[in-house]
């Protein structure tokens, strides 16, 4: 298990917000308290793919992100839930699922 990460500032969010959005496909929010992005693919077989390639990341990284899929859409929410909101390792995996949306969004 990972371990104890402190919850982000405001401030802290925005730069990594703003880091986060300068390389993604399209732009991830705050909804909610939780880091948010929804990903449209070409079809449901690309979706899953995504989050099949993503399950192993939040394995590793022992952290797991609230999602939901319907066809080809991939809804997704992060918190460290132990830190009770928004940390770096939200950041850090959404980081990770960019590059890895980038290859199914390709198909």
């Amino acid at each position: 298990m990972a371990k104890n990460v402190p919850l982000l500032d405001p401030a802290q969010l925005d730069s990594g917000l703003a880091e986060l959005n300068a390389k993604a496909l399209e732009p991830w929010t705050i909804a909610d308290g939780k880091l948010h992005r929804r990903y449209k693919f070409p079809s449901f077989s690309a979706a899953f793919g995504f989050m099949a390639q993503v399950a192993l990341v939040c394995e590793v990284m022992s952290h797991h992100p609230k999602w939901t899929n319907v066809w080809n859409v991939v809804d997704i929410d992060l918190l460290t839930h132990r830190a009770g909101g928004i940390t770096s390792l939200d950041f850090e995996m959404a980081a990770a699922m960019e590059g890895i949306a980038a290859l199914y969004l390709k198909s």
